[in-house]
Order: structure tokens, then sequence, then C-alpha cells
């Protein structure tokens, strides 16, 4: 249990006004903080939905640290997670704030920021050692394994005598040191150490052990028996937040593992902050974070909208083609030593023949079970071929003469409305393949890595265990909640023949969670309580049902709701529910098509682009319907203002085309609602002045996997086309609404253009606003909205 320092006053009943890094809450904030850490001491969890300005991220950390603080709670720390970074800067800024404005007699609050390897390994950093960002991970556990060799039993050295071999390597260069070249430097630091990867027994010509010197340090400072954070060189408790560039700076400085240290810093720190992979993807909650996953841990669910969606990916599984072929071959290099050396072919690699049998034997797997695994991966990727090549003859005839035209694919294995067996296992039954070569492939799958790591001097990531892993989940998983198929991707590999699909497509089996409820039910389950909080959480019955809050509340767990509006004067803003035809497929047909509903939400953009003196985001369905409005809105006489389209590119595109939105004269965006720019982008100042969104931005109900979902909901929740589908994509259009309004002097429009926003009709998605945007977002007639614009924009200074 953390607590307090002696010299903390007696707990008050409101003890956390003291944490609170602002002079004064908000008065949504108090209730909020206050709402938060009542559940939380009862072991349950708040459902919060606040508007922008509510204050959120204070409102969470102020009533997790107050629990921290407090010598009677259980709680040891705060585990943020979110999924947008602009947020996680925000959790950061608030914890400074928090420090910065507490009392003096009180130590501050440690705090720390998780960030995967390429983040912080010193030479992916600066591209040296021969370590990227790209092989980054291969790396570091081949350089590990190694550095733990030397040391361990049978090692001919210590990690503290590897380390200082590599400082005095350092030292022989000494005369060039003066220019820079021979120290490695990161994050304005530099280390003890040479940019080049060590080696350890070799002559000048490198014939030795490579291995990682910072690794080899921590090794060297870690305790033999207690705390690992005794490894840490540097006092953090009294630092307050730790983020990446400095954690970076300290450790890689002292000559020791930033990633090692951040693993022992872990369990110490009071706020740790991460994504949502820290706490709900299993193979990295196994591997690091799970000392946090605990009931003393008060975690912090940010954006929780995307929870659902987010942790369906995550615990969702499939496997390449790629990773089988690489498997099989994997899988040959283990069983040929054997079979050479009993055909009596081998005269040198006995050593490799004894290694193979004695893993097998000491992990209890035969070789009988390895060969029929391999039969097995071989089988399965000629019927993957056999599968692929027959789809693309029937759905795309002529697609061997032109590669270059096809698209991204879904092949159901079963009919998505239909919960049954999938193809593949029918397939494999009847092929001969049963439960033994399904339920050992995880098992045989790791032994054949470690036999590998231990046989073969190279980094690299072994595909068969991932293989092993994803076919023992494939027969494991039932057939009603799971949905299998096989995903084929564009790329394009000059390696392969001519006419064969893998030249065009990368193919997947893949296995989709359907109804993640569960799993995010049970691994909040296992943390003490906390506080689930987003923008657009509405309706809250429907969050509470998807992410399995209504099943922990049955099971004995306290939860809560709470809903805040916006906060800021309302004569700062105006909202419309513009009522013109819906944006169905139905109704617009086919981009570049002329018709009433595409001229309506046209003009119904001109005229917001055309009346507000600033700069306008407009979100529409899908790209290509951003690409046709963006058209439309440079061909029209109304708008002057310059048209920018967001498509579907990398991070550094958009950033570029972000700057340019922002920088110069007023401008129009137009974007789809399910890119980058409409979520956790914060328009802030006068950035944004209008917000319009064409449309219910519901996904392509066409997909076999979303048909899959919407039959899985249909089953658990009864409604599946509203849990699914509606809600989500309203949340969309609310979530990209709200990034016009972000500060108290912040003055903007906001339209929702569809009928569906505005009136009460069979698919209308006006009751899934929350009782408070209803009422501002009054329904108005298309020839009423310049009227309502130009009334609105001529009571505020331009």
């Amino acid at each position: 249990m953390a607590t307090t320092d002696d010299t903390v006053s007696e707990a008050t009943e409101e003890t956390w006004r003291t944490v609170f890094g602002h002079p004064e809450p908000y008065p949504e904030q108090a209730d909020g903080i206050e709402a938060a850490r009542d559940v939380a001491a009862r072991d349950g969890f708040l459902a919060l939905e606040g508007a922008c300005g509510t204050g959120k991220t204070m409102l969470a950390l102020t009533a997790g640290i107050d629990l921290v603080r407090d010598p009677d709670s259980d709680y040891e720390r705060v585990l943020v997670l979110t999924s947008v970074k602009q947020q996680l800067r925000q959790f950061e800024a608030d914890l400074r704030a928090i420090n910065d404005d507490l009392p003096d007699d009180w130590r501050p609050v440690s705090g720390l920021t998780l960030v995967g390897k390429a983040d912080v390994c010193p030479y992916a950093r600066e591209n040296r050692g021969g370590v990227d960002t790209s092989n980054v991970y291969d790396r570091c556990e081949g350089l590990r394994e190694r550095t733990r060799d030397l040391v361990g039993e049978g090692g001919d050295t210590t990690p503290g005598a590897l380390a200082e071999q590599a400082r005095r390597a350092q030292t022989g260069f000494a005369d060039t040191a003066d220019d820079g070249v021979n120290y490695l430097e990161t994050a304005g630091e530099p280390t003890p150490y040479l940019p080049e990867m060590p080696d350890h027994g070799g002559s000048s010509t490198r014939d030795g052990v490579e291995y990682c010197p910072f690794y080899a340090q921590y090794l060297a400072d870690l305790p033999e028996e207690g705390d690992a954070a005794e490894a840490v060189p540097f006092d953090f408790t009294d630092r307050g937040l730790v983020d990446a560039e400095e954690l970076v700076g300290l450790a890689a400085g002292h000559g020791t593992c930033p990633h090692s240290v951040m693993g022992a810093m872990l369990p110490e720190i009071e706020v740790v902050i991460g994504n949502y992979y820290h706490a709900f993807d299993p193979t990295t909650v196994g591997g690091f974070t799970g000392a946090l996953v605990d009931d003393s841990t008060f975690v912090v669910c940010d954006e929780a909208h995307m929870l659902e969606p987010r942790v369906r990916d995550l615990v969702s599984d499939g496997v390449a083609d790629a990773s089988l072929r690489d498997a099989e071959n994997e899988l040959t290099r283990v069983i040929q030593p054997v079979q050479f050396e009993d055909a009596g072919k081998q005269t040198e690699g006995t050593t490799d023949a004894d290694l193979v049998r004695g893993e097998l034997a000491d992990a209890e797997v035969s070789l009988d079970e390895v060969k029929l695994l391999r039969e097995f991966v071989v089988d399965l990727r000629e019927e993957l071929d056999r599968r692929v090549e027959s789809f693309l003859d029937r759905e795309r005839r002529g697609w061997r003469a032109n590669l270059t035209d096809l698209d991204d694919e879904e092949i159901p294995l079963r009919d998505p409305e239909e919960p049954a067996v999938d193809e593949i296992t029918e397939w494999a039954r009847e092929a001969g393949y049963g439960e033994r070569v399904w339920s050992r492939a995880e098992q045989v799958g790791a032994v054949v890595a470690r036999i590998l790591d231990e046989a073969e001097d190279e980094d690299r990531q072994r595909a068969a265990p991932g293989v092993g892993r994803t076919l023992n989940a494939w027969y494991r998983c039932d057939h009603e909640t799971y949905f299998r198929e096989l995903e084929l991707r564009r790329t394009w590999d000059e390696t392969e023949p001519p006419e064969s699909w893998r030249r065009a497509y990368s193919a997947r089996l893949a296995l989709h969670n359907c109804v993640p409820a569960d799993a995010i039910g049970d691994r909040l389950a296992e943390f003490g309580g906390g506080v689930l909080m987003s923008a657009t959480l509405a309706p809250l019955s429907v969050f509470r049902e998807v992410t399995g809050l209504n099943h922990l509340e049955s099971e004995g767990r306290p939860v809560e709701d709470r809903t805040y509006g916006l906060g800021f004067p309302e004569e700062n803003r105006a909202s419309f529910a513009l009522d013109v035809p819906k944006f169905t497929f139905s109704n617009r047909g086919a981009p570049g098509e002329d018709n009433e509903t595409r001229r309506a939400h046209v003009d119904a953009v001109a005229t917001v682009a055309a009346t507000t003196p600033g700069n306008v985001l407009v979100g529409m369905p899908s790209y290509g319907e951003a690409e046709w409005m963006a058209e439309s809105l440079e061909d029209n006489s109304q708008v002057d203002k310059p048209v920018l389209l967001d498509e579907s590119s990398d991070d550094a595109v958009t950033e570029s085309l972000k700057s340019d939105f922002f920088a110069g004269e007023s401008k129009v965006l137009v974007t789809s609602i399910r890119g980058t720019l409409t979520e956790g982008v914060d328009y802030e100042g006068d950035r944004l002045a209008a917000a319009v969104v064409c449309g219910v931005p519901i996904i392509n109900t066409s997909s076999p996997r979303t048909r899959a979902v919407k039959t899985a909901y249909d089953r658990e929740f009864g409604d599946g086309f509203e849990t699914a589908l509606t809600v989500p994509a309203v949340r969309k259009a609310r979530q990209a609404i709200g990034r016009v309004i972000r500060g108290t002097d912040e003055v903007g429009v906001r339209c929702l253009v569809d009928a569906r926003y505005a009136r009460e009709s069979w698919n209308a998605v006006r009751e899934y606003l929350p009782e408070y945007e209803r009422e501002e977002f009054r329904p108005v007639s298309a020839d009423m909205l310049q009227f309502g614009l130009e009334r609105f924009w001529d009571g505020h200074d331009a």
C-alpha cells in the first residue's frame, strides 16, 4: 500500500483537493472525482461521458492518486490506458501540473510513460550497431540471449566484466574521442560505449560472441535477491514523471538498458501511462506488464468508446501464409539433423541431432509430432492456395492478367450469418488431421523455436510459436462468437511467379473474436476498480453491455454512470441537425451520380464553408466519398476557400496536411470520418470554426466479418445492427463534431447533415445522442441553414 509522507495532514472528506492540479475544479469535475473515488473504494467502476472541456484527465488522475496516497486504501498505482498519443501527452501534462501544485512537504507523485523498444533502445534510436526500428525486437532478443549465455551457467565471464570490456574498448580510442565519433550518444546524453556492438572472446576480425553492453550492465546491477528496482541507476521516487526521453537519457548515460530499467521501475511507480496493449494484449501482459494487472491497480480507460474495437483486434488472432511458409522451414531444420544422422548421411552435425533429441525429450514432444505438424502446415498452405485461386477464378475472372488491379478481399470460411464449423476445420478432419495436431501445435512450435535459437546464430523472431498458438486457438475457440476467414491484402512481391496470386496478395487465416465483452470484462475484473471515460459513450446502456460492465455488476462489482455536457458558454456555438435526404447508398448511389441527395449535401457543406469565417472540417463516411465532396466543393461557386483532401496515407503525409490546414488563410479540409483527423486531434483556439458531418458513418455491412459481428451481437445482445454498427457510427460522428469547441473562449458551428439526426424514423439515430446534445442540435431545414449561420456569425466577431 502506498502512503503519503508523515507530514501529510489528516484526511478530510475531500482530501482529493490537495492532489487536484488546478486552483478550483469545475462542478462536473468535483462530482466526477468523488463518484470515481467512491465507486473504486468499493471495488467498482465509473463509466463517464464528459464533453470536451470537462477536464476528464485531471478528474481521473486526481481520483486515482488520492486513493493511492490514502493510507486506508489498498490501491498502489494508477494505470492509464489511452489509444491516442495526444491524450497520452495530456495525461503527462496533467500529472506534471499535479506535482507542481502539491504542498511543499509532499513528495512528488512518481510517473512513467510506457513505450516500445524501438523508442528506448539506444542503438535503434541512432540506427547503430546493426539495430534499427525494423529489426530491434529480433536483434534485442538475440543479443539478450547471447548476453545471458555468456554469464549464465557454463558462461566464462560476468555481466559486470562484459560491460567493463565494452567501456575499455572506448578508452582505446581516446585520441579521437573529441570528434564525437566514438561515443554512442542518444537522448542528448553520451553513453560509455562505442556505436558498434561489442563482442566477447573474438579477435580483431570480430569472430567472438556479440552481446549488448547495456543489458550486461543491467544484469550486473540486478541484485541476486530482492527488488529489481535496485537495478535502476537513478532515484525515481522523488523525480515525478519520467517520460521516454528522460528515461533513455538517465539509463543509457549510466550504460544500462532503458527498456529493462523501465520494467524494473514499473511495480514501484504510482502513475503508469500506456496504451490498451499494456492491459489487454495477452502477449504484452504475459511478458512485460503483468505486474500491473491486479487488484491494487486503479485503471483509467481513456477514449473508452474505442475500447471494444481495439480489444476485439487484440484478442483476435491469425496466421499469415508467409508465417506458415517460415514455420515449415523451421520445422524442417529441426527434423533434418536427426533424419540425416539416422540415415548415416551426416558426418558433422551430430551435436545438432543430440540437441534436438535432448530438447524434445525435455519438452516431452516427440519427433513424430514435429513431423506431423510440418506435414499439416504443408498441406494447409496447399489448401489455402487452392481456395484463393478458386475464389479469384470465380469472383475476379482474368485476374492473372491484371494483378495490379486487384482489391483487398475477404473469403469467409462459413456463412457469416449462420454459426457453424468452418471449412478449414472440416477440410482438416477429412484429410485425417485430428485433435492431436491442433492441440499439440503450440507446444511443438515453442520447442522448435527453442532448438533453433540454441543452434543458429541469428537474430530473428521465429514463426513456429505463433503458428502453433494460432492453430491451437483455431481448433479450441467456439464457432458462435468467433468467425474464421481468409483475408487477402494488396501487396507486391516480385520474387513470386508472374501469374501467382502471391505476387499481388499477402494472405492470412484470420480468427476474429466478434464479441469481446467477456475478454474486456474478465480483464477489468482483475483490477481493483477505475474509470472508463470518453466524450462519446452514449448510450451508456449499450456501452455497459458491450464492454462487460453489466456482467461485472451482476457479479457484485458496483458500476456507476455519469454524463456531463459542454460546460462552455452556449452562445459561443451553433448546432444544427440538418433535415436533408439520408446519405445512404440507396439514396446517393455511387460517387459522381447527380441526384437530389448528393446535391443537398454539397449545398449544405458549401453553405457552411461560404458563411463561416474560418477553417471548416468536413467528415464523410469514406475516403471515396471524401474525394467526391472535395471535387464538388472545388467546382462550387459559393466556396472561395482552398479545399484540402485527406486521403488514406501515412502519418508524415497526414501531419503535413494538418500543418497546411492550420497555416495561412481559411480553408476547407475534407476527410473520412473513419480517418485520423476527426478523432484525437486538438483543433484548439481559432484553428477550426466549423465541423460538418455528412451521413451516418456505418461501416460496410456487406463485409463478411461485419455480418458475422452483427450476427454474434444479435445472439448476445438482441439487436446487432444497433450495438455493433449504429452506435459506434454515431460516436464517430460525435467525435468529429467535438473538434470545434475545445475551450471557454472558442466559437464555432457544428452541423450534422442527414435526416436521421433530425427526425424520428425507422432508421433514425437521434435517440443515440445524449439528451444534452438532442436539446442543442435542433432540427433545421436546408433553406433555413444559411439564415441560422448568418445570424450566429453576425453575433460574433470574425
